[in-house]
């Protein structure tokens, strides 16, 4: 299974690739490292086929949201703590910043694939202050969170 790290805020968020570092743009697809392919994705919630957006997990309360597929982020008890981590860490920091400065508010939530929405396991409201560094942003399963600015 996959595990994703989810967001949703009112206001919309933006899709897309974070992080790619590629050899150069006539070769997307090289990398000289592991470091330049890691890398977030941020999908998110609308279906082109039925002009509609559905809700990742039922305990977002707001409907702008995107997914994260976690394979660059681990949970607290998988970290290894190295280059891979603190670059993915930091995108999805920046990310949640932009966000922030979007809305006031993001909610921030993680879980496996097929299981967005099993009981929540702990939830807090946090305010982005208290973000002091990147690996503040690693949660448990099924953790949510509500930052605010």
């Amino acid at each position: 299974m996959t595990q994703y790290i989810y967001l949703a805020s009112p206001v919309n968020l933006p899709e897309g690739t974070y992080g790619l570092n590629p050899v150069s743009p006539e070769q997307p697809n090289i990398f000289e490292t592991e470091l330049d392919f890691a890398h977030l994705s941020f999908e998110n919630n609308y279906n082109r086929e039925s002009n509609s957006r559905f809700s990742f997990s039922p305990h977002f309360n707001y409907h702008y949201q995107v997914a994260c597929s976690n394979n660059f982020l681990f949970l607290k008890e998988g970290l290894k703590g190295n280059a891979t981590d603190e670059k993915c860490l930091g995108l999805l920091h920046s990310y949640i910043g932009n966000a922030l400065q979007a809305s006031g508010i993001v909610e921030y939530y993680t879980s496996w694939n097929g299981e967005e929405a099993l009981p929540i396991t702990s939830k807090r409201s946090i305010p982005w202050a208290n973000i002091k560094t990147l690996y503040d942003l690693v949660l448990t399963d099924r953790e949510f969170w509500e930052i605010t600015l």
